[in-house]
């Protein structure tokens, strides 16, 4: 039989009272005050979905999360309450600050492509001269972005967000403390496993006017990761990092001629590109990780997912 990939579910559980469907995720809500996170196997890109699932992408990206995020619930308390299925999260439903936390240690990425163009501020941060793309910062810097409910989120700076009203001034210093620490124990751990932590993003929310960690943390959808080994001798002789992340789809992206713009057309995704788009996730969570990534069945995997989940709803 062949490998099935989740890319959309239709569940309706007992005293579900919303359903949103973003990018990747497809989220219930319960009685107002929990949420099921479904993590599914689509993949997106330039914010743009694309047309095909990738098998065992959800379990990958729940299970780094949930590692991750039992990993730091000594730095800032998060929402999960559990994981009953290897795709899916229960937790406290938090009202999510409008702004993602966005750290970087390196000039990667959007950050590199905005100085490649020129630009020397990036969110109200001022980046020295003469730095090379992945070269290391001088110190790690945060530079939010608006969250978008469409279309593409928005580079802001701390001033703009607190001239806007977007978060208090209290709660916005307590988001960049606990990114700061979130990201240094992310980096001591990536190290650990011989990689690199070059950026990534955290999204927060109130529950009872206390502030938690939500969502996803260091997954390859949300952080950036190189190989430590050959990092400095990649540098030197300005040759591309080695890196576990989502950038290898975009650059199959942009070389077949597509960036999310107007009029573009998403190239053909084959079944040998998707198999290894899917081999190359499962590589990242064992190297993230540690830890064997173990294939869970995909057959009737939404009826599976949904037999989980209304299970631990019967217990909560």
């Amino acid at each position: 039989m062949s490998i099935q990939s989740l890319t959309t579910t239709t569940f309706y559980f007992p005293n579900q009272t919303k359903f949103y469907k973003g990018k990747v995720r497809d989220v219930y809500t319960i009685n107002d005050d929990v949420l099921v996170m479904v993590a599914s196997d689509r993949i997106s890109a330039f914010d743009v979905v694309l047309p095909k699932g990738i098998p065992y992408k959800g379990q990958v990206l729940n299970q780094i999360a949930a590692k991750f995020l039992n990993a730091t619930k000594d730095i800032v308390p998060n929402w999960v309450l559990n994981s009953p299925d290897p795709v899916v999260t229960i937790g406290k439903m938090c009202e999510p600050f409008k702004v993602e936390m966005v750290i970087r240690g390196y000039l990667a990425g959007h950050a590199a492509r905005t100085y490649n163009s020129g630009i020397r501020t990036l969110c109200g941060v001022t980046l020295p001269e003469g730095l090379k793309e992945n070269d290391k910062l001088p110190e790690p810097i945060i530079t939010p972005t608006t969250k978008a409910s469409v279309g593409h989120d928005e580079d802001i700076s701390r001033e703009e967000i607190l001239k806007q009203g977007i978060v208090s001034e209290e709660n916005y210093i307590q988001l960049e403390d606990y990114t700061r620490k979130l990201y240094a124990r992310g980096q001591e751990i990536a190290k650990s496993m011989g990689l690199i932590l070059v950026d990534t993003k955290y999204e927060f929310g109130l529950f009872d006017g206390k502030i938690y960690l939500m969502d996803e943390i260091h997954t390859p959808d949300s952080s950036r990761y190189f190989y430590l080994e050959g990092y400095q001798e990649r540098q030197d002789k300005n040759e591309e990092q080695k890196q576990l992340s989502k950038e290898f789809v975009r650059r199959w992206l942009i070389e077949n001629g597509f960036q999310g713009k107007d009029g573009q057309q998403i190239p053909e995704m084959s079944e040998e590109w998707i198999h290894e788009i899917s081999e190359r996730y499962i590589e990242l969570y064992e190297k993230v990780t540690g830890d064997k990534f173990v294939k869970h069945s995909t057959d009737n995997l939404s009826k599976r997912v949904e037999e989980n989940v209304l299970k631990a709803l019967a217990i909560l």
